[in-house]
This record gives structure tokens, sequence and C-alpha cells, in this order.
């Protein structure tokens, strides 16, 4: 059996695996769960707030333990959503592979039981989170980037005015940067290959995606030589015009420069017939 969680559609969680890594994750923990003192008036809240303690004091596994026992006793305590929240930054705090699993499937969770909960903008920041934390290198598989940029989109659509958007749009510009990094080294490969209708292909298709690539200067820069190795030079100007008026600064201004002089030239009269 699989479970199918409605923030981005992106992943399937196997509820065997996640059941697993919770299962580890407590292994010898049981007998510390916190004990709630004789005659606590209000048992959940206890609960919660040495949990939040805990996980303040960066005490991920005791922090859990508190908000597990919560969520496991009190079904119907109004301290549950921050638990069950409390829980995930508790093990994305830990920060393990298998930790950051183990908290995607509770802000997953979170956002399916309470969607219209107040932090229910926090969940979703959280889990776009958890997989910006699993980046990998631009030269290496790009899944949890792509992840991180659906669930920090996903965000912005739904909470556009979530006092967290700034954060938030800031990861995301990351998250995009780091695949058009990936895409870009592909495009200038096939550049430095001399396989210029690759290049051309693969860097149109980037600034096509995303025109607001942090690099982009690169991109104009070698997409603009590629269509001069072409015989293409009136496609290639813009692309270098683009470069000189959107970066104030970049390595490739003064080559750029040139070419723009090179490509506006007048071309040279024909030699007189005698």
């Amino acid at each position: 059996m699989t479970y199918a969680f409605p923030s981005s559609g992106l992943r399937l969680v196997s509820s065997g695996a996640v059941a697993l890594l919770l299962a580890l994750s407590l292994t010898g923990c049981a007998s510390s769960k916190g004990k709630i003192p004789a005659g606590t008036a209000q048992p959940d809240r206890f609960l919660f707030e040495r949990g939040t303690e805990m996980l303040n004091k960066r005490k991920w596994v005791t922090s859990r333990e508190y908000f597990r026992q919560l969520l496991d006793s009190y079904p119907q305590s109004a301290y549950r959503p921050d638990a069950k929240l409390g829980l995930g930054d508790a093990y994305l705090g830990e920060g393990s592979p298998e930790s950051l699993v183990l908290a995607i499937n509770e802000f997953r969770e979170f956002l399916t039981f309470y969607p219209t909960n107040r932090r229910a903008d926090y969940a979703q920041y959280k889990l776009g989170l958890c997989h910006f934390r699993q980046m990998a290198k631009p030269e290496r598989d790009q899944t949890q980037t792509a992840d991180a940029v659906a669930e920090f989109e996903a965000f912005m659509q739904r909470y556009p005015d979530s006092s967290l958007a700034p954060e938030v749009r800031a990861k995301l510009r990351q998250a995009k940067d780091r695949l058009d990094e990936s895409s870009y080294r592909v495009g200038l490969f096939y550049f430095r290959s001399r396989w210029y209708p690759g290049a051309i292909d693969r860097l149109k298709k980037l600034l096509a995606e995303d025109p607001e690539y942090s690099q982009r200067d690169a991109v104009y820069f070698y997409l603009g030589e590629a269509l001069i190795r072409m015989n293409m030079k009136a496609e290639a100007l813009p692309y270098f015009d683009r470069l000189v008026k959107e970066f104030e600064k970049s390595e490739y201004l003064a080559r750029a420069g040139k070419r723009i002089e090179e490509l506006k030239a007048p071309a040279a009269p024909p030699a007189p017939i005698r």
C-alpha cells in the first residue's frame, strides 16, 4: 500500500518504508519518553511545552518523544497540529537522509489533515526545505532540486501573502538556479565540443523556461557565440545586447561589447572592378 500526498503530486511514499524508518528512529527510545507528573491539569499542554523546549535546545530525539506521545495519546488535543509540525521540525533539524524522509512525511500529513490550518503555509515551506536540504551539485542527479522547486512554487501559488513568502522566494530562486546551472553546463559542453546546434537548442530552452536565471549573462554570451559560428549573426546580436543592458557587472561584458561593435560594423564595400 502507498500513500499519495496532495502537495506536489511528485512522489508516492511507501507506508512500509515510512514505518520502517519510524521504527528505526524510535529504537532504544521507548523507555525514555517524558513522564507526565501526577496531577497535571493539562497533560497534552505539558507534553507540547516540553517538546517545544527540547526542540529549541536542538535535542531532536527527546523532542520527538514528547510530540509523539501527545499525538498518540491525545487525538482531540488542540495542540495536536502544532505537535505534528514540531515532530517534522525535529526530524528536519536532525538532518540525516532517513530523518528528512520522515520529516517530509510529517509535513505532507499535516497538509492532508489540516489544509486550512493557520500554519499550513509553514508546513508547505518546511516541505520544500526538506528537499532543498538534499539538493545535489549541478553535475549530479537533480530530482531533489526539482522537488524543492515544485514545493516552493506550490507555496507561492497558495500563500502569496504569507510572511514566509520572501524567504521562500529566495530559496526558490536558488533551487531554480541549481537546475539551470545543470542545464547550462550541458549547453557549455556542447559549445566546447563544437556541436553548436546542440548548444543553441539547450541554451535557448534554458532561457525560455527560466528567463530570470541569475547567471544568464553566461547563457547570453555563449548562445551568441554559438550563433555566430553557425553564421547566424543577425540572431546573435540581440543576445549580446541583452547582456550589456541587463548586467552592470559581468566577466563577459567586454567581450560582448566587442562583438556588438563587430556585428554592427558596416560591411566593407566590394572592391572596384579594374
